[in-house]
């Protein structure tokens, strides 16, 4: 299934369908999730990475039992902008994912969000290490994915954050 652009892949939803952001790393999956309105990002859990078949069907099962009806996929794009060897293995997961799900997908650019979760979680949450390995990967994608709603919010697209 070839990706979405998020405006398309939002206007393509029915209604009290929700997205799920997912942020991909090499270990975990941090898994987000959206309100029905598709205003606001939770976080939703960290997934182990597994074989795509086995990490599908998780997807799957919780986009069954909340309602979903997409995807937004993390983009680590380079801090130049740049799309290197990492954007292009989350660029071929999500393809692979959507078509193993059927779920529509789109990407989004997640530069920096685990750094930013990090320091909020330091600084706000005053979290041990311990403690934010535990959180942050959900934290990461529901950021992303909370700035990806945000950006195409009705009457917003377009415009900067």
């Amino acid at each position: 299934m070839p990706l979405f652009n998020l405006s398309d892949l939002r206007a393509g939803l029915t209604r009290d369908q929700r997205l799920i952001g997912l942020d991909p790393g090499k270990r975990t999956v941090g898994i987000a999730l959206s309100d029905v309105l598709l205003m606001l990002a939770s976080p939703y859990k960290g997934m182990a990475r597994a074989k795509l078949a086995v990490n599908a069907a998780e997807i799957m099962a919780i986009a069954k039992k909340e309602g979903a009806g997409g995807l937004v996929v993390g983009l680590p794009l380079g801090m130049d902008g740049s799309f290197g060897p990492a954007a292009q293995a989350a660029k071929d997961w999500a393809i692979a994912l959507s078509d193993a799900t059927g779920l529509p997908a789109a990407l989004w650019d997640e530069r920096l969000s685990s750094s930013a979760v990090n320091r909020m979680l330091i600084q706000e949450a005053d979290m041990t290490r311990a403690k934010r390995a535990q959180v942050v990967d959900a934290a990461a994608a529901a950021y992303m994915l909370q700035a990806a709603l945000d950006a195409t919010a009705a009457g917003r697209e377009g415009k900067a954050p």
